[in-house]
């Protein structure tokens, strides 16, 4: 038999190894414990609010239903701003905390626009479906307005789908109140004022102002003599995308094009002579490809709003709608207007240049994208004299006198609104110059119409919320039409105005009539 001594000896060593396990379990539990705690403690609404520097944040949510509502519930910050616990909610609550103090220890804190990092496109980086629908569990709540069930419905049925409707989109203003945001009336909005030293364009094919019969809304046409100019980026170009070549040759010949883009006063004639009163958009006799204009199939009250005007560019009208309008303005103004060809709006965007912008400016320095651009910030240089960008615009549709123009008199050929061309796109137009179309083999391109066909069409020049590298003068965009009507519940959907897509405009653009002679200045541009 082992000895006493051996036993206690055995037994000691026993407890002791029991006291170290017991000893190292409590201190995981109190780690977990404190863990716990501190993850409490960094979610609730006093922490975030000592630690974020939004100037309203609190008091815009003390402002808002999930504060104040007839139920006495208060829905608190990492309640809306993270996902339910879980893995995903710590690696959420990791990225934005890194982010938090990244921006406290390399930010000035008080240049940033909150007005602009409160944007849907922004927004939706740190709201949650999951967490709505964990208060939201019943979408046909009792009180729920036929509208209301009609874009629930349209909500669960969109799948999996990675760019799917999210909760936010209807109902942004649910968790920080920032009162009404429509559209300033027109009465109400300050007249334009056009610079006195306004550039010239010749003393025989001059630009004019327009009138619109029976309103007292004017906007200026300038005149473009036409020429020869090379048509998209060279393949050395920074920052540039391979729809964007090859470089080619287009002759263009004379037209006059909008002094700015087509501001909501322009558009409010249009509006109020032919609007719908409701919804009525397949009226009998409506003829979209017979070049006619049918007044009695105007478009819709505006998505969201019908409250239009001001001298602010006009924006999130489709396509359909930008087309309609210079339909109604020919037939006005006995003058065939219609949107701009992407080779007459490049034109008028280089203005005679065939650097990337117009004015002096690298993309890589200019651009936020480069990784050190967005860790020290990119430089503006020029751009802010000249271009409405995400970096100047306060999130938001500028006046278009309010900043420079380009070296031929046009205002806002870079930036405040995308522009619609009448072109349809294609990533390989350029290459395909040569399929009958003219090209380099055969010499210049003579006032190009793009792709005979297509689904999409060209959107060109960035807007309010575009990052330099978008708005180079060879850069090219195109509308994502189910995209941007996303949000639109009904069936089918409107042809008359986006519901996503509040950065798109356009600018018209004349030609002269058959017959009508234009003698134009020596040497041209």
């Amino acid at each position: 038999m082992p000895s006493l001594s051996r036993l206690i000896s055995a037994l000691a060593g026993f407890l002791g190894g029991r006291r170290q396990l017991l000893a190292g379990m409590a201190v995981g539990v109190a780690a977990v414990l404190l863990a716990l705690a501190g993850l409490r403690y960094t979610s609730s609404s006093d922490f975030c609010v000592s630690c974020h520097v939004h100037p309203a944040a609190d008091s815009s949510w003390t402002l808002s239903t999930h504060y104040k509502n007839e139920s006495g519930v208060v829905v608190h910050c990492s309640e809306c701003h993270l996902p339910p616990a879980g893995l995903y909610q710590l690696s959420e609550k990791a990225r934005m905390g890194i982010r938090d103090v990244f921006s406290t220890l390399f930010k000035d804190t008080d240049k940033i626009d909150w007005f602009e990092r409160s944007a849907l496109y922004n927004a939706r980086h740190y709201t949650y479906d999951s967490s709505c629908r964990r208060c939201h569990a019943e979408l046909y709540s009792a009180g729920l307005t036929a509208k209301g069930v009609e874009a629930h419905k349209h909500y669960e049925g969109q799948g999996d789908k990675p760019d799917k409707l999210r909760c936010i989109n209807c109902h942004k203003a649910v968790g920080h109140y920032r009162g009404e945001t429509l559209i300033a009336d027109a009465a109400a909005a300050p007249r334009r004022t056009r610079p006195a030293n306004r550039p010239g364009t010749g003393e025989e094919f001059k630009g004019y102002t327009e009138t619109i019969p029976g309103t007292d809304v004017t906007f200026e046409m300038t005149a473009i003599p036409g020429g020869i100019f090379l048509m998209g980026s060279p393949e050395d170009e920074p920052l540039r995308k391979q729809d964007e070549g090859p470089q080619h040759e287009v002759a263009l010949s004379p037209f006059w094009i909008g002094e700015t883009e087509v501001t909501w006063n322009e558009f409010r004639a249009y509006f109020d002579e032919t609007s719908q009163p409701a919804r009525r958009d397949t009226l009998t006799g409506y003829q979209p490809d017979t070049g006619d204009v049918d007044t009695r199939t105007g478009p819709t009250p505006k998505y969201g709003s019908s409250d239009i005007g001001g001298w602010e560019a006009a924006y999130s009208m489709t396509y359909h709608a930008a087309v309609e309008y210079c339909k109604w303005l020919s037939k006005k103004t006995g003058k065939k207007y219609r949107l701009p060809t992407e080779a007459e709006w490049e034109y008028c965007a280089r203005a005679g240049t065939t650097t990337p912008y117009f004015f002096e400016g690298d993309p890589r320095k200019l651009s936020a994208r480069p990784l050190l651009n967005r860790l020290f910030g990119a430089q503006d240089g020029e751009a802010a004299r000249f271009v409405f960008f995400a970096r100047n615009s306060a999130g938001q549709v500028q006046n278009p006198y309010t900043n420079e123009p380009n070296p031929w008199g046009l205002y806002n050929m870079l930036g405040n609104v995308k522009e619609f061309c009448l072109d349809y796109y294609a990533p390989d137009a350029y290459y395909r110059l040569d399929d009958g179309l003219g090209g380099p083999e055969t010499g210049a391109v003579v006032d190009p119409v793009g792709p005979p066909g297509g689904v999409e069409y060209v959107v060109r020049g960035g807007s309010y919320l575009s990052d330099p590298a978008d708005f180079r003068s060879a850069s090219r965009g195109s509308t994502h039409h189910d995209a941007w009507l996303l949000t639109d519940p009904h069936k089918p959907k409107s042809k008359w105005w986006y519901s996503d897509c509040m950065e798109v405009g356009f600018r018209i653009v004349r030609v002269p009539d058959s017959g009508e002679t234009v003698k134009l200045p020596a040497g041209g541009k």
